[in-house]
């Protein structure tokens, strides 16, 4: 099948993984009119509560993969532990225009950093490491504070530790990361703050770039983004220039996050990539005239890409299994609050439920009324 091929409606997109940002996908997916099957082990998954079908089987089960592929025209996924072999296995029977590339890139933090050097990009001072002994030689080389991270599988803060002092290195969690056996140490940034950027690119070369989100974490896990970000209006395009720099040396097809650390003197390290719609970009389903997963859908069915407009300022908060009991006591009293509730079965603590976008004319106003709900402070 030729990659380039225009998907047209009616046809069918497979995504592995059945998660909320499969479901957001799945969603635009079916207002433009096309068909949706899913991958995901969880019966009744948040992508298969709203595909039109589900495979129930593991990741691994490389039978199910095969019937995945087998009935969808363009095959995605909605996160980066996709096995890259399984991929490459049915390349023959389905188009998958992300390719195995970016995933090859993005799932591994040392590819990962060694690929933004080339692009060009600024990034964090860091060093592979396996063992002990490769940990004391890194800290001596980068200093403290720094970050002991594995090279893969870590996400919302998980297979991570700061590092201040020798006393860190004895430490329990240090002793499981180390044992994964493919780390990498990072030495701290001192960022201003933190923002990130969503751009999509299609076959044809065609790039569109979301406005710059600044983005507040609790715990490791994302808590708030407000859009703009409120950033120097120089800084603001130098952001979405680099990540578009990004997208075209990565050659992407679909969406692309890109994590930013922006420190004082406006220079902009890039932390990591997302190949795949991102938290910070939920805001897009109600401020912009296209969401995130509207842009990524149209990017791998290789349609035409439209120029990404701001239609209000936002505030977008998480809603954590913490946060689930408060959201359902105010939604009464918060008649302009877009409520999102994933359908996730089981509630957990820090564990994602759902997500509020707030559009407002006074982004500090916002964030006050959010804070006096008391609901986030848990």
């Amino acid at each position: 099948m030729n990659r380039t091929d225009f998907i047209q409606q009616g046809k069918t997109i497979g995504i592995i993984g059945g998660g909320q940002l499969g479901q957001m996908m799945a969603i635009s997916a079916k207002y433009a009119g096309m068909k949706v099957i899913t991958l995901d082990p969880t019966p009744n998954c948040p992508c298969g509560q709203v595909a039109d079908r589900q495979i129930v089987a593991e990741y691994s089960d490389i039978f199910a993969i095969n019937e995945l592929a087998e009935r969808s025209d363009v095959l995605t996924y909605e996160f980066e532990n996709v096995d890259l072999n399984a991929l490459k296995d049915v390349s023959d029977k389905v188009a998958i225009p992300q390719g195995t590339s970016l995933l090859y890139i993005t799932k591994h933090r040392i590819r990962e950093k060694n690929f933004l050097r080339s692009a060009g990009c600024q990034t964090a001072p860091y060093v592979a490491v396996k063992n002990m002994s490769d940990l004391r030689k890194a800290v001596k080389q980068i200093g403290y504070n720094c970050v002991l991270k594995t090279c893969e599988g870590g996400y919302d803060g998980h297979g991570q530790e700061v590092l201040h002092s020798d006393a860190d290195l004895n430490s329990d969690h240090v002793k499981e990361i180390l044992a994964t056996g493919d780390c990498i140490l990072e030495g701290w940034v001192p960022f201003k703050l933190e923002a990130s950027v969503m751009v999509a690119r299609n076959a044809n070369g065609e790039i569109s770039v979301f406005p710059v989100s600044e983005n507040y974490n609790k715990d490791e896990i994302l808590h708030l983004s407000i859009v703009p970000a409120r950033i120097p209006h120089d800084i603001y395009i130098k952001a979405q220039k680099i990540a578009v720099q990004i997208a075209e040396a990565i050659d992407l097809r679909g969406i692309l996050g890109v994590e930013m650390f922006i420190l004082d003197n406006g220079d902009i390290y890039i932390n990591e990539l997302a190949p795949r719609p991102h938290n910070s970009g939920h805001y897009s389903i109600e401020a912009c005239n296209f969401s995130q997963f509207d842009l990524h859908d149209r990017a791998i069915c290789n349609w035409p890409l439209p120029k990404i407009k701001l239609l209000s300022k936002v505030v977008m908060v998480n809603v954590l299994g913490q946060h689930v009991a408060g959201i359902h006591q105010i939604i009464s009293d918060k008649p302009n609050w877009h409520f999102h509730d994933y359908g996730k079965a089981e509630v957990r603590h820090n564990r994602k439920m759902g997500h509020v976008t707030i559009l407002t004319n006074d982004i500090e106003k916002t964030i006050v009324e959010i804070t006096a709900t008391r609901i986030w402070d848990k």
